[in-house]
């Protein structure tokens, strides 16, 4: 449906909406305000649906589901299971660790140890998997699904294609987001305990804390979120999930955001794990050089205004999620989504995060690349007017942009006229062989958000370009 369908349907007293759950201590002005912030995100990015749980006083404070799920959910109900995604690595990781705590392995052993025929496994450990320093190239750093999503895959199908390529550095100098890795250690993980992973994960740690999960890859159908898409400003568009296997221990899990609250309540607590293992878990580790990566086993580690947090996105075809957790302050924010463009979920994040804490406030940086600012631009300009020169994109950019995705772009954007600005935002990064790049495009107060991936080198080819609203 078009931005202004969608607008219309969070309006006032139409926004549909589950009753909430475990209300214990949200005032009822704050909740207004969760359900302001939530109906004004989901109508300026066009996102349908929003899945919130916040926990104020390590309980549960305010829970409920906003907008359309799918086309057959006629309700939001908050018990609904989303693809929690990458969110899912803290779980691997303290797969690992309730591992280690068996002498079953050391986080410092090689992999080389328990997989052969991983390039560098002789060299990478177990704790660098975790740590996203191993040098392994993720197998999945785009934001929409390559050519070879839409067949299925295994573990070792991914491993036999990825990881056994060059390293992209030599293990522990770095820090590069890596896929690749956790599926590594899930392998590892199934080989020690003798168990699936997710049957593994239910038995050692979801049930016991009351969570309810499933494989993400059976959170499909009948009584589960669709996930959508939408091309720049085009319609929204229900998404085509991807083939079986492709997440694995990267992005295994599907569950309700109320039960991804316990798991955020037991990291508070320290129960679940021994206390020993939440704390490594949230200690950042170092690279080689002493520099840190504040990035722990399967967690980022922030500051805002001396206030730590635990926190990790999870992206999944069509469902995007923010899980952030103030351990000292017994708090956390869960939002989860269901479409995989615009921001709504971190705006939404972002407000709560306002509410439980009033003076805290978010700093942004700038960047200036002149010479890929200026490349970038001239893609977009190309992009509204529907003559996208190829041989500037990469194999899979080709692939996302077919005739419809490039008719939507240059539909939605041709009419916005021209730019009044086009400028950085924050800055460069290295991701699965890429340099991560985001841009804003100003029309007057109307923004919109720029997700650029390019291969390495100042006239490198663009693997990814996605338009999304900004705020």
């Amino acid at each position: 449906m078009r931005l202004s369908i969608v607008s219309s349907l969070f309006a006032g007293a139409a926004l549909a909406a589950a009753a909430p759950v475990a209300a214990q201590s949200f005032t009822a002005a704050e909740s207004a305000q969760v359900d302001t912030l939530v109906g004004e995100a989901l109508a300026a990015t066009g996102v349908p649906s929003a899945s919130v749980t916040v926990v104020r006083g390590g309980k549960i404070a305010f829970a409920k589901a906003y907008g359309k799920q799918s086309e057959t959910i006629a309700t939001a109900d908050i018990k609904t299971k989303y693809q929690i995604a990458s969110v899912s690595k803290q779980f691997t990781a303290a797969a690992i660790l309730l591992l280690r705590d068996e002498g079953k392995l050391s986080l410092d052993d090689t992999i080389a140890k328990y997989l052969p025929g991983i390039t560098g496994g002789d060299r990478i450990t177990i704790r660098q998997l975790l740590a996203h320093t191993s040098g392994l190239q993720d197998y999945w750093p785009q934001d929409f699904s390559f050519a070879a999503m839409a067949t299925p895959t295994s573990p070792q199908g991914i491993v036999d294609r990825w990881a056994r390529k060059p390293l992209d550095f030599e293990p522990g100098s770095q820090w590069q987001y890596s896929n690749t890795g956790y599926v590594v250690a899930g392998l590892i993980v199934e080989k020690l305990s003798g168990m699936e992973l997710v049957p593994f994960l239910k038995n050692r740690l979801l049930d016991p804390l009351g969570i309810d999960a499933i494989d993400q890859d059976l959170a499909t159908g009948k009584g589960y979120p669709q996930g959508y898409t939408r091309a720049a400003l085009g319609p929204v568009k229900v998404e085509t999930p991807p083939a079986s296997g492709w997440l694995y221990a990267a992005g295994e899990l599907s569950m309700s955001t109320p039960d991804l609250a316990k798991w955020d309540i037991a990291r508070i607590e320290r129960k679940g794990l021994p206390a020993k293992d939440w704390a490594e878990q949230e200690q950042a580790v170092k690279l080689t050089d002493g520099a840190s990566t504040h990035y722990g086993l399967g967690v980022t580690l922030a500051e805002v205004k001396k206030r730590a947090t635990v926190e990790h996105g999870g992206e999944a075809v069509g469902f995007l999620t923010t899980n952030r957790v103030f351990v000292e302050d017994k708090a956390a924010i869960v939002v989860a989504v269901n479409a995989w463009f615009g921001d709504a979920q971190s705006r939404i994040a972002d407000g709560i995060g306002d509410i439980l804490f009033p003076d805290r406030k978010t700093a942004s940086t700038g960047l200036d690349e002149t010479a890929r600012t200026a490349m970038a631009r001239k893609v977009y300009d190309q992009l509204r007017e529907g003559m996208l020169d190829r041989a500037m994109l990469t194999e899979d950019a080709n692939y996302y942009y077919t005739a419809g995705v490039q008719a939507d772009y240059r539909d939605s954007l041709g009419s916005l006229g021209e730019p009044t600005a086009f400028a950085t935002r924050g800055a460069p990064r290295l991701r699965g062989g890429f340099v991560v790049r985001g841009y804003v495009v100003s029309y007057g107060e109307r923004k919109l958000n720029i997700s650029t991936m390019s291969e390495l080198g100042q006239d490198g080819r663009f693997e990814q370009f996605l338009v999304t609203p900004g705020s």
